[in-house]
C-alpha cells in the first residue's frame, strides 16, 4: 500500500464471529485485541446468545489463543461446546471464513474510517442486514474432487 505524508491509521478491531451452518445466520463481536481474554469474552457472548439445548461445533484455526489453559477450563465446565481444528492453510473449510470474505468485500474493502469506532458501526450494521436476509452456503464441489485436489499430482 501507499501512503501519503499525512496519512494516519486509526484503530483496527477484531472481528470475532460464528456461523450457524443451518440457518446462516452469524453471531458477530468486534474486540480491540484477539487474546484470550477476548476470546473467552466471545465464547460468553456466544454462549448467551445460543439456546442452552443445543450442541456448538467451533471449527477454529490453530492460534494460541483457542488453545489457552483458562479457554481449556471455560471448555470443560461447557460441555456443549465441541472444538474441531482446521488443519495449517486449509482455513478454506470453515465456511465462516467465506462470511469473512463477503463482508470484507461488501462492506470493509476500499472503506474509510475516521475512527476503530465507526469501523465497528460498518460492521455491525452489515451484521444485523446479513442476518435479515440469511441464507446458507452450499457446498458446490464434492467431497471426492476436493479430497482429490489434496492428492499429490504425478508427472
Amino acid at each position: 500500500m501507499q501512503t501519503t505524508h499525512d496519512y494516519y491509521r486509526h484503530r483496527t478491531t477484531t472481528l470475532f464471529a460464528a456461523l450457524d451452518v443451518l440457518h446462516g445466520s452469524v453471531i458477530t463481536q468486534c474486540k480491540p485485541r484477539h487474546r484470550h481474554q477476548e476470546f473467552l469474552g466471545f465464547l460468553k457472548h456466544l454462549d448467551a446468545s445460543i439456546p442452552p439445548g443445543l450442541e456448538v461445533h467451533l471449527i477454529l484455526d490453530n492460534y494460541g489463543t483457542h488453545q489457552h489453559p483458562k479457554v481449556k477450563a471455560w471448555l470443560a465446565s461447557h460441555p456443549r461446546y465441541h472444538l474441531h481444528y482446521t488443519p495449517t492453510y486449509l482455513s478454506w473449510l470453515n465456511q465462516v471464513e467465506r462470511w469473512c470474505g463477503l463482508i470484507t468485500q461488501q462492506a470493509i474493502r476500499r472503506g474509510s474510517f475516521r475512527s476503530g469506532k465507526a469501523l465497528v458501526q460498518k460492521i455491525d450494521a452489515y451484521v444485523v442486514s446479513y442476518n435479515l436476509h440469511r441464507r446458507p452456503f452450499v457446498w458446490t464441489a464434492t467431497a471426492d474432487s476436493i479430497l482429490a485436489k489434496l492428492k499429490p499430482s504425478v508427472k
